[in-house]
């Protein structure tokens, strides 16, 4: 099954104090005021937070699926994704790096094994 933008939306909404917000004209997800996540503008992607010193291996690896987009973060083909299981272990990861410290810890469940 195809990952659409509502599925973006649904997943990034669920993540603890999580909020929408319109930002150059895109959708933008944000917790503890910091952005998250972005559907880009025909909702066929999503820029969201990376390590830079992950990206270059992320692109490398799968070329179809990431890409960057020049603002210091990774940017994800929805339909390269392989379901909504990755989509929000994507989410999730982009999330623990924006939110407060105090946030992320009361959310252990979060961080994975």
């Amino acid at each position: 099954m195809a990952v659409t933008a509502e599925d973006v939306r649904t997943t990034a909404l669920s993540l603890p104090d999580s909020t929408e917000k319109l930002a150059w004209g895109m959708p933008t997800f944000r917790v503890g005021g910091k952005m998250f996540a972005a559907l880009g503008e025909d909702d066929a992607s999503i820029g969201v937070k990376c390590p830079k010193e992950d990206r270059a291996e992320l692109i490398a690896a799968e070329p179809e699926k990431f890409h960057d987009d020049n603002y210091a973060w990774l940017r994800v083909r929805l339909a390269a994704l392989e379901g909504a299981a990755e989509l929000r272990a994507i989410l999730i990861d982009s999330w623990l790096q924006a939110a407060p410290r105090r946030l992320a810890a009361a959310h252990p469940e979060l961080a994975g094994p």
